[in-house]
């Protein structure tokens, strides 16, 4: 019988090869083995697996349910961090739904936990998914803005994100404006 670890493990493998049915169902499986064992913290983890498995073949409503479940844990937990990572995969599925109003507000709240908690990295991926939602719904200038703030936090961007650095530094030269030189709160003496 394979352990809670195990299931878990196995379940992210065939998540991410694509097997979102098995994956659902063994990450089913380790969410009992977890209860069983008294880890109420990784039950909430493996809802949220769950969550974004049932997401991925269809069952989007369910799927959210099980991460509204996981993140009320994490609330009364008081673990801001995996609260925050909730609130951010909960966004996503909102916006693959078009409720961009709910999005928005989860990325928000999940935004605003990262950079309490100084996680820069996770902070600035949030934003960047803002700016992709204001994209999106043609706020173009506010989105080119928000995408700005973002990247100035995210310490290995990839490709697209370095060429969107340089097309934003291209426009700030050329309508000037931008950011300040360092582009961080608190960065240019004290702010709190």
């Amino acid at each position: 019988m394979p352990t809670a670890d195990e299931l878990k493990d196995l379940g992210v493998r065939q998540y991410q090869q694509g097997d979102f049915e098995q994956a659902a169902e063994t990450f089913r499986q380790a969410a009992t083995a977890y209860q069983e064992a008294g880890q109420t913290d990784m039950v909430a983890e493996m809802q949220v697996n769950l969550g974004l498995a049932l997401h991925s073949i269809g069952q989007s409503e369910a799927g959210l349910e099980q991460m509204q479940a996981a993140q009320a844990v994490f609330a009364q937990m008081n673990d801001r961090h995996r609260s925050a990572q909730v609130l951010g995969n909960m966004a996503r599925v909102y916006s693959r739904l078009g409720n961009t109003e709910q999005a928005l507000t989860n990325y928000r709240e999940a935004s605003a936990a990262f950079l309490d908690l100084g996680d820069e990295e996770n902070y600035g991926q949030t934003v960047l998914a803002i700016a992709d939602l204001q994209f999106r719904s043609g706020k173009l200038m506010q989105a080119a803005a928000t995408y700005e703030v973002g990247l100035e936090y995210i310490k290995h961007p990839s490709t697209r994100q370095k060429l969107m650095k340089k097309l934003l530094g291209v426009r700030n030269k050329v309508m000037g404006g931008g950011l300040p030189p360092t582009g961080r709160p608190g960065q240019n003496g004290p702010e709190e």
